[in-house]
Order: structure tokens, then sequence, then C-alpha cells
């Protein structure tokens, strides 16, 4: 199972120029990168991005980043994957437009 991360494409495209990145403003203030699983992804993405439309989903694979990525209780008690360190370029396993539809973000086709 790979794991998740929605960047705004400013965030993205630094992440991408310096090759690595400290998350968000929202991981500099909790001390980690959060990423989602692909079932927790929607809400997610409907809970702290429900406005924004021009968002890049990056999926990571979790056993590539090592014993500081702890799964942890946050929302409703479900285990979220967070990273206690800088995210690495080359730790990328893919990335995709997350534009935002009439209804919702429209999620690239397979992600289930």
């Amino acid at each position: 199972m790979l794991i998740l991360k929605i960047f705004r494409r400013s965030e993205w495209d630094a992440f991408r120029a310096a090759g690595e990145t400290r998350g968000a403003p929202v991981d500099l203030a909790d001390g980690y990168i959060h990423f989602s699983t692909p079932a927790q992804v929607v809400e997610t993405a409907a809970r702290w991005f429900a406005t924004e439309s021009d968002l890049v989903l990056v999926a990571f694979d979790p056993d590539r980043l090592g014993a500081e990525l702890k799964w942890e209780p946050a929302r409703n008690g479900q285990l979220f994957p967070h990273l206690y360190r800088p995210l690495r370029i080359e730790e990328v396993v893919w990335d995709k437009s997350l534009p935002l539809g009439a209804t919702g973000h429209i999620f690239p086709e397979g992600l289930w």
C-alpha cells in the first residue's frame, strides 16, 4: 500500500526545486509531515483543502521512509502515517494533479 500527501502547487514546486521538504505550514507547526492512506485521502482533501484547486497528489512507499515514519491515532481514532524527518524527492513514487470538480476533488482512477 502506498501512502499519500497532498501538496499545494507552490509547495510541490518548492519541494521539487529543493530536493526535500519539511512539509506545509501545518506540518512545520505539528513537527511532522502528515500523510493519508488511500482510504483516508478523500476526507483529508475535503477537510483541509475543500476550496483549493491547484493541488498535487503524491504517493510514497511507506517501507522506503524508514523508522521515522510512525502510525499514530488522529481523527476518529484512525491511524495516520506521520514522518518525523524531511521528505526527499527521490522517495516519490508518483505524482498526479488533483483538480477540484463541481462535487469535490477528482482523484486519479485506480487509487483504491
